[in-house]
């Protein structure tokens, strides 16, 4: 791979002469099948439409679509042209994408068909241009507008190539200004710390619109001359399975909640349900993780050589597993206001509870280290930090200092080999009754390693720590809600979560409630649980 893109045009220009006659991106049942120099002309043409509406260097243009190959071309068609791309997660609300447009000036859009519902004829007004991204065709658009002059622009590195909003956990939306150089860096740290090539095949299954999937996913196998194969259809279990035996991908980037619910309801019943398995679960479990990896490898191809995981912590229990199968999964970690690289570790590189050291480029140090605890938080600085906030000097001087350093509000601690061991978020760490620091992410890894449990929050209420708990979709049948058995049994398994938790954790962090949820955690695009959204409960 070239080591001197200095922006997205140069990275798009050169992809597409070095591999113009391979694949580039492609649906795995058919469809919207691209060859690089046609991916080239597709951005081209578009280009010339979004200037003939007078949409040139500087405009910002969003896209809101569920993922394919146009997705990626109504990406370059923006950005390598001077344009800057303003990508929407499609679980955004109705007023969540009015306000994004209103607050970015967007003055066209690239749209889905499913997506368009969320529109009104007042948002749809207040846009020069709409297309529908499925065919290119005009959804609407404005005949004042048709102007030609939508002048074009090399971009220089400094300009922002994406703004991207992003609510994650706090429920406090921020516009990231990310330039062309911050994810140029961010391309080359990931060829650093996971080379692919022309050979490589990626299976695209996360949101486009992330940072980790609009980089890892799109960017660098574009950089490299990869072939991406996109799902058309919802990746339920068994439409994932049939896809992994005929697109046989190399890679593929995930989120933990993929693999360990493949861990919790597949591998693990599948042990218990053999007498062979379970006898060497108990004598050689390291023959048994050889033989489960043999299959799982098999499952997902047969050549896979990446699985790259991140977003947020694996749990230990799975990451071992992994560890001794031999399965090659690598272990990330980034932020959207990074673009999104800062520490990775390759497979057979990994080491259990680690992000990996930091990656080519980046500069990190802990700032305010607890002696006892060896705790700080992690703080950046490299050319894939961002710019800043958008319209919102306040709260990026709050994170960014004068000389470039940006604190990611992640406590973590650092071992002898430069590897991160994450603890959790600053801003949802708890001070107990003496003064002592709690960390409700560890209480939730503690309770998540229960049989039956799917995920879990705790959080503070006047004082104590309260552990709100969803278990497994068959666990429990919510039909019989209110009748005596059914009360009977959730205090049973309240009861075994407090016993449970209580033996495991410090004295400190201690819960003294639980909650069984009958309806799933509200999540980000990547799986997180929005905290925000229960504390508020309180």
């Amino acid at each position: 791979m070239r080591h001197d893109f200095k922006t997205l045009a140069d990275l798009f220009d050169y992809a597409s002469a070095r591999y113009a006659g391979r694949t580039a991106a492609q649906f795995t049942t058919g469809g919207q099948t691209y060859t690089y120099a046609q991916y080239k002309e597709s951005c081209e043409n578009l280009s010339r439409i979004l200037s003939n509406f007078g949409i040139g260097a500087f405009d910002k243009v969003a896209i809101l679509s569920e993922n394919m190959p146009h997705w990626g071309i109504a990406f370059f068609a923006v950005t390598a042209y001077g344009r800057i791309a303003v990508p929407m997660l499609n679980e955004l609300s109705a007023s969540e994408i009015d306000n994004i447009l209103v607050h970015s000036e967007t003055k066209a859009i690239f749209v889905s068909r499913r997506q368009l519902k969320k529109f009104s004829n007042e948002m749809l007004d207040r846009l020069n241009l709409v297309i529908d991204i499925e065919d290119f065709s005009f959804i609407k658009h404005d005949d004042n507008a048709f102007t030609c002059d939508g002048r074009v622009a090399t971009p220089n590195p400094m300009d922002m190539a994406a703004l991207i909003y992003t609510s994650g956990t706090t429920g406090s939306p921020k516009g990231v200004m990310l330039s062309h150089r911050n994810f140029c860096a961010s391309v080359l740290d990931s060829w650093y710390a996971q080379p692919e090539n022309k050979r490589s095949v990626f299976l695209s299954i996360l949101p486009m619109a992330h940072t980790y999937e609009m980089t890892l996913g799109l960017l660098y196998p574009y950089s490299v001359g990869a072939r991406v194969c996109y799902l058309q259809r919802v990746p339920t279990p068994t439409v994932l399975i049939q896809t992994l035996k005929e697109v046989r991908p190399t890679t593929i980037l995930s989120v933990p909640l993929i693999i360990e619910k493949m861990y919790k309801t597949s591998i693990v019943p599948t042990v218990r349900g053999s007498k062979f398995l379970s006898y060497l679960r108990d004598h050689a479990p390291r023959l048994l993780c050889a033989l489960v990896g043999f299959k799982l490898r098999k499952t997902f191809g047969g050549r896979l050589h990446f699985f790259g995981i991140g977003g947020a912590k694996l749990d230990p229990e799975v990451e071992t597993f992994l560890h001794r199968a031999s399965f090659p999964y690598g272990i990330g970690y980034g932020l959207t206001e990074t673009a999104p690289l800062v520490c990775a570790a390759s497979p057979f590189k990994t080491h259990i509870g680690t992000t990996g050291p930091r990656t080519h480029g980046v500069q990190i140090r802990l700032d305010n280290i607890n002696p006892e605890t060896g705790l700080g938080e992690i703080t950046v600085k490299g050319p894939n930090v961002m710019m800043g906030y958008y319209k919102d000097y306040e709260r990026t001087q709050s994170v960014l200092s004068q000389d470039g350093w940006f604190h990611t509000g992640d406590l973590a601690s650092m071992d002898a080999k430069g590897r991160f061991s994450i603890r959790g978020r600053l801003r949802n760490m708890i001070v107990g009754a003496s003064g002592e620091n709690i960390y409700p992410e560890e209480i939730e890894n503690v309770i998540n390693s229960m049989d039956g449990i799917s995920e879990s929050l705790v959080i503070e209420r006047d004082g104590r720590l309260v552990a709100l708990v969803k278990y497994d979709e068959n666990a429990l049948d919510w039909n019989l809600e209110g009748q005596d058995k059914f009360i009977e049994e959730l205090e049973k398994r309240r009861q075994a979560v407090l016993d449970f938790v209580n033996q495991k954790v410090s004295k400190f962090s201690k819960i003294k409630d639980v909650e069984i949820q009958k309806e799933p955690f509200n999540k980000t695009a990547t799986h997180k649980i929005r905290r925000f959204l229960y504390e508020k409960k309180q």
